[in-house]
């Protein structure tokens, strides 16, 4: 059985490519951020500075999915 995703918040700090982005996490941590084609038409938004919403596996803490803009930041 899959295990869930685990939801978090970050900042976009840099644009890697097209849709691969460096995020810093709450917490201080880098992590690499990248974008799933279902929402390419988001790309042109993440720009340094957006709070974005990620999902990220339990077994790898050096990457995420961006899944949407952080309607609230602080959220």
């Amino acid at each position: 059985m899959p295990e869930s995703p685990i939801e978090t918040r970050g900042i976009i700090r840099k644009i890697r490519s097209e849709r691969v982005y460096a995020v810093e996490l709450v917490n201080g941590k880098f992590i690499v951020g990248h974008l799933p084609g279902r929402l390419g038409d988001l790309a042109p938004s993440l720009t340094p500075g957006v709070h974005v919403c990620l999902e990220m596996t339990p077994f790898d803490f050096e990457k995420g999915r961006i899944s949407g803009i952080a309607k609230h930041p602080n959220e």
